[in-house]
């Protein structure tokens, strides 16, 4: 089983369930575009699949997080984070960082100073399968092998 899924939120705030609003929220994903990573449990797995028509999730290595990070990472007041934060947070380095993160060992949510999510744009050069279905269905939705590279397109 992976260690941790990187979720993002396909799908926008109309016409969703309060059941669905309220599993959304609990994992940070309260916007359209909104990414975040969780470390992979029995109840994140659940929750996952009860919102699986909203988000595409898959399982995440520390490179791509490293990238995130980088690239999207944000601190209170939505800065970019640097280094000494990353030393106030009790890491070395942001590879280090990456890495607990790929691995499940903590959670964003866990990281104070942090941000629990990364705000993405919309994907260079729009999608290339339905938003409306499933992976299994020729969509994005639900857990996406191709994931990695349309969040590199939202970055």
């Amino acid at each position: 089983m992976a260690k941790a899924f990187l979720v993002v939120r396909i799908k926008g705030q109309v016409d969703v369930p309060h059941w669905a609003k309220t599993t959304l929220k609990l994992l940070k994903l309260e916007k359209k575009f909104r990414a975040t990573i969780i470390p992979a449990k029995e109840n994140t797995l659940g929750m996952l699949n009860k919102v699986k028509h909203h988000v595409a999730w898959q399982e995440v290595g520390p490179d791509l997080v490293k990238e995130l990070l980088n690239k999207k990472g944000r601190k209170s007041g939505y800065k970019k984070i640097t280094q000494d934060d990353i030393k106030e947070i009790g890491f070395n380095s942001i590879d280090e960082l990456a890495n607990s993160l790929a691995e499940g060992q903590t959670s964003l949510t866990k990281l104070k100073p942090l941000k629990p999510w990364f705000a993405l744009s919309p994907p260079r050069h729009g999608f290339k399968r339905s938003t409306k279905k499933m992976y299994g269905e020729k969509g994005v939705l639900g857990q996406n092998k191709e994931l990695g590279a349309l969040v590199k397109n939202m970055m």
